[in-house]
């Protein structure tokens, strides 16, 4: 099979824009096989580090064109280019997120630059236009430091994670210079998707990372900055909000996942959780259960979150330990074992999909793409079985 490959461009990374991964014999269903590179489908400069499908017409993609903050959408010319359909609409800054309504009516774009959350009308070709920001997000946690603020440890567990950066420090200091190379340089992580001026003087701003949509034609959306979820209906004039749930503060909700058991898992960038968000029967949201993965490290941030094709494990990719949180999906979805705590075999996993019995990963750092094989039982992977060297990559979506 064939994904569309999102990536950083050379301001930031190495790719021209828009690639072609093969994952697989180009006949077989899976994507287990050999893993290839076939072309770079449409030069995008402004780094297209996001890229969605639309609905129903398999040859129109859109991309959050992050350094430009822009969303450009593409029409499919041929088995291996794509051209622009229309012209860029201006978003926000690093819009970092696109997502399309199922009737294809609209977008949703977050930006991570300026908390931006906006939508943008499709016309019946699929071609953006008419941009609307959505009203701010407010800070429900207060926009000043205190001692109750908790940066990367806001567990609903109460575990203790170790400071295995600090550890990792004076193992070195005490192994040497001759074998200080062989301890993993935990504590020097590459700056994160959080790291700012701002952040660096104790500042909290907004941050909107994703939109995802729910049935009934309800949106949720991540606020990084303000560790909300947000939760919207779609109306001609742009986005009217409807309610909004506060995580603990420091968590950084990054992405969200619509389960079919009725529930909305949401994975955290800076604690490195997976929060479980259900309605009651009023139809109001609330965070019922959360799990955090446990052995991440202080300096680790997650990244993406995926489920298996019958819904019954999850998978977190973690950034900085470079491993793969594997969840157990119980009960009736409301809670979340953690299985494993598996490698990746590639550096700064930014994003993952699983295809039936393979885990394809992105390795933003490492500049490569691995697959993993899962076990069928456990749903756990396996080591690395294929890899392709790939510039930068950001996000795999398969191709219809």
């Amino acid at each position: 099979m064939r994904l569309w490959v999102g990536a950083y461009a050379p301001d930031t990374g190495s790719a021209e824009g828009i690639g072609i991964l093969q994952a697989g014999e180009s006949d077989a269903p899976g994507a287990g096989g050999p893993l290839g590179m076939v072309a770079t489908a449409a030069a995008v400069p402004g780094s297209p580090s996001w890229v969605a499908a639309h609905p129903s017409n398999d040859d129109v993609v859109y991309a959050a064109v992050e350094f430009d903050g822009t969303v450009q959408a593409f029409r499919r010319t041929s088995e291996t280019r794509l051209i622009p359909l229309g012209p860029p609409v201006e978003a926000g800054g690093a819009v970092c997120h696109v997502a399309v309504a199922p009737d294809a009516s609209f977008l949703v774009a977050s930006c991570w630059g300026d908390g931006r959350v906006v939508r943008i009308a499709l016309d019946a070709q699929g071609r953006p236009s008419r941009p609307v920001v959505a009203a701010e997000a407010t800070d429900p946690h207060g926009s000043s430091s205190d001692e109750g603020t908790v940066s990367t440890g806001a567990r609903v567990s109460g575990a203790v994670v170790p400071d295995l950066a600090a550890a990792a420090r004076a193992l070195r200091e005490a192994a040497g210079d001759e074998y200080a190379h062989l301890v993993p340089d935990y504590d020097d992580a590459p700056l994160t998707d959080a790291e700012s001026e701002e952040a660096a003087a104790g500042a909290r701003v907004s941050r909107a990372h994703q939109a995802v949509f729910l049935p009934g034609g309800l949106i949720a959306t991540t606020d990084m900055g303000y560790d909300l979820v947000r939760f919207w209906r779609a109306h001609e004039g742009g986005l009217r909000a409807v309610q909004e749930v506060a995580l603990p503060k420091g968590s950084g909700p990054r992405h969200g996942l619509w389960h079919p058991s009725g529930h909305l898992y949401v994975v955290t960038e800076l604690s490195c959780e997976v929060f479980v968000l259900a309605p009651d029967r009023a139809g109001r949201w609330h965070v019922i259960s959360g799990q955090p993965l446990l052995g991440t490290l202080d300096t680790d941030t997650a990244a993406e979150l995926s489920a298996s094709r019958d819904g019954s494990t999850l998978y977190a990719g973690v950034r900085g330990s470079d491993t793969v949180g594997v969840l157990s999906v119980r009960g009736h979805g409301e809670e979340l074992q953690l299985l494993a705590l598996a490698e990746t075999g590639t550096h700064w996993p930014r994003h993952h999909v699983v295809v039936d019995d393979t885990l394809l990963v992105a390795g933003q750092l490492a500049h490569e793409i691995v697959s993993l094989p899962l076990d069928g039982r456990t749903g756990i992977p396996g080591r690395v079985r294929h890899r392709t060297p790939s510039p930068s990559p950001t996000r795999l979506l398969p191709m219809r």
